[in-house]
């Protein structure tokens, strides 16, 4: 379970890249917007499984 929820942490960051420098390309603010949203959801998701990573070992 903990490597799927890996795998989906660094897919949600690279969604949000994507779509943070597609929105920058085109200038639209709102796809920008929503790709930094993405990333922090990923980011959120690697901390916690670090976390949970370390009170396991």
């Amino acid at each position: 379970m903990a490597a799927d929820e890996k795998a989906q942490a660094k897919t949600d960051q690279a969604k949000g890249k994507i779509k943070e420098v597609a929105g920058r390309s085109v200038g639209n603010e709102r796809l920008t917007a929503e790709g930094r949203t993405d990333q922090a959801k990923g980011d959120a998701r690697q901390a916690k499984e670090k976390v949970k990573d370390a009170f396991t070992d």
